[in-house]
Parts: structure tokens; sequence; C-alpha cells
């Protein structure tokens, strides 16, 4: 039966953007972005005064249980009202953005992330995300979203300037499947240096992404995922280095970094992952793995010359992952409804491919 309606997905192209769909992703965003506990924070104490409440430390982005999920459902908000600008959502997600971005907010922000040993902070996911953010304000085309993206723009501006700052001095790539994880994060931040023309780290970054993975080969597939990813190592890769390269050139690498792909429509080659317990935090990531899993399939596949023969894999593998774990995108638990709608935005938006009608993608 799950073979007979993957079939049918991929046969009609049925993943259109659907409000009633998007409105759920939104309304967890909503409820957590300004809900301020319980809240984990990354803070190192300096001193006495740097003791305060999360609303005080990071006055913007202090809810949804931590700082960079926080960034990210504010970047969903501003995401689906720019996609669907006449949902019954969209006017409360503005709000949501309106209440958050206010000049002493943002004055203050900045002020915490360049404080005493913060250099590291929210490095490399959630510093990503917050590039992401302006992406989205800068692409949107309102006069709110220019307003907001103007109050933001220092701490724009600080995380670009970080990323330039520590990629040239990063003599590896960190292979994680959480939020250390550089492939994912440098997907990302390209996207967004390309958006903002930013062309010195675009350069960096389409310089050092070769260098640091352009000679892998053989990616382990079969050790992931881990038991609490939320990010493939191997998929995040092939995803980050489809960004560098032209169709060619990326299917001749894919060839030998994951040369386990089959021809043919297959998507029991790489396994859902299963989510034993969904109000335990950290195991809840699979259901976040599952979902970039599906994006970062797509993404490999509009990026393959149309006609590849894996490429019926590829669209099998993702549709699978992306039928399992939609469903599982609910406030049921905190512990996954803070993030996921945020993850889920990303798959059924399509953000990070710039056209998906193109390689695979393309074909009937």
């Amino acid at each position: 039966m799950r073979l007979l309606l993957l079939l049918l997905l991929v046969s009609t192209g049925a993943f259109a953007l659907d409000a009633d769909q998007a409105g759920r992703f939104a309304e967890l965003a909503l409820a957590c972005v300004h809900q301020e506990y319980p809240n984990k924070i990354g803070h190192v104490l300096s001193s006495d005064a740097d003791v305060a409440p999360p609303r005080e430390l990071t006055p913007i982005f202090y809810g949804c249980f931590d700082w960079h999920s926080s960034v990210h459902g504010h970047w969903l908000l501003a995401r689906l009202a720019r996609q669907l600008p006449q949902a019954r959502f969209a006017p409360r997600a503005i709000a949501a953005l309106e209440r958050s971005f206010s000049a002493t907010a943002a004055t203050n922000e900045l002020k915490y992330l360049q404080g005493t040993s913060r250099a590291s902070f929210e490095r490399p996911y959630g510093l990503a995300w917050l590039l992401q953010l302006g992406a989205e304000l800068r692409e949107w085309g309102d006069p709110r979203a220019a307003d907001w993206l103007r109050l933001l723009a220092p701490l724009e501006q600080e995380a670009a300037a970080r990323f330039l700052s520590w990629v040239p001095k990063l003599d590896y790539p960190i292979r994680t499947g959480e939020h250390s994880q550089t492939a994912f994060a440098f997907g990302l931040v390209l996207d967004w240096a390309r958006t903002a023309g930013d062309t010195r780290l675009a350069k960096l970054l389409e310089t050092r992404v070769v260098e640091l993975y352009g000679a892998d080969r053989d990616c382990p597939l079969d050790y992931e995922p881990s038991g609490q990813d939320f990010l493939s190592p191997c998929l995040a890769e092939a995803d980050l280095m489809r960004r560098v390269m032209d169709a060619a050139h990326f299917s001749r690498w894919l060839e030998s970094f994951l040369p386990r792909i089959p021809a043919g429509f297959k998507s029991d080659w790489l396994a859902v992952a299963r989510v034993s317990d969904r109000s335990d935090g950290k195991l809840a990531h699979l259901d976040g793995l599952n979902l970039s899993r599906a994006w970062m399939l797509e993404g490999i596949a509009a990026a393959l010359p149309a006609g590849d023969a894996r490429c019926p894999a590829l669209r099998a593998a993702a549709d699978a992952h992306r039928v399992d774990a939609l469903p599982a995108v609910s406030s049921e638990h905190y512990e996954g409804g803070h993030w996921l709608g945020s993850f889920a935005t990303y798959l059924v938006t399509a953000r990070g491919v710039a056209d998906p009608t193109t390689g695979c993608s393309a074909q009937d």
C-alpha cells in the first residue's frame, strides 16, 4: 500500500503547498516564539551581571526553548506569511514578527552576541539560520519586511563576519548529525550570501567547500543514523556539493561519494528512521532527520541531469521520508513541537532548491 501511495504521489506531483498544512506549522511557531519557558540557554557567565532571564539576555530570540529554534521559528513565520499572504494565520504571523522586531530589542540582541566569550555562540547552526531569516526578509518584497531587515542588518552582518573569520581557520569539516555539522550550515550560509550579494563570503565558501569535501569517497551511509541525529552527514554533504558544482561534475562526484544509490524506482535503499519516544527531546531529533533527509534527497535529485538512472530511487526515498515525517509534526510534545515546524516548512516550500522542477524533478 505504501509503495502504491508513493507511486501515486510521484506521478501526480501531489506535494504542492497546502494552506491547512502550512497553518498547522505556523501555529507551532506562533505558540512558541514568545513562550519563554521551558528554556535551554547556551550562556557563558563572565560575572554576576550576566545572570538574567532569557527575555533580557536575548530579547528577540528568547522563545521556542532555545535561541536557534527561536530564530528559525521567526523564519518559519516570515516564510509562510510570504508564501501564503491570504492565509488565515498570516495576520497573526506578521503581528508576531512586528512584536519581536523592535529597535531596542535588536540593539540588545546584538550586544549579547558581541559579549565576552561568545565568539562561538550558536556557531554554525544558529548563525546560519539567522542568515536564512535575513534572506527571507530580503526576498519578501513587503515594506514591513524591509523595515525588519534594516533593524536586523547589524545582527546579519555580525553573523556573516563570524563565518568570514572562522571558515578559513577550519582545517577539517564537522561531520556530526546535530547542530555542529558544517555541511548543512554552509548550505544555508551560501544561499544567503548569493541572495544578499555578499560575493566575498560566497567565494570563500565555494572554495573551502571543495577543499574540505571535494575528495570524499564512499560515505558510510550504512552507519546512519546515529541515535539522536536530525541531519544526515552523508546527504547533507551531497546537498551542499550540488550547490558548488555543475550537473555533470556533481553527477560524477556523487557516483564516487554515494555509490550505493540504486538505479530504478526503489525507496527501501534508505530506511526511514524510527522514533521510539517523541516525548524525549533527543530521540525526537529523528523526526527532524526524516524531514531533512527528504529535502536533501530532493535537492540532490534536482541537481542531477534529467534522465540520470538514480533519479527514481532518489525521488522515491525522498517521498517515503516525506510521507512518514510530516504527520509527526504536531504540538503533542513540546520537545518536537518547538522546532519541527521549521524543518517541515523548509521541506514543503522547497526552500533550499532554486528551481525544484529541474534535473530529476523535471521528469514525468
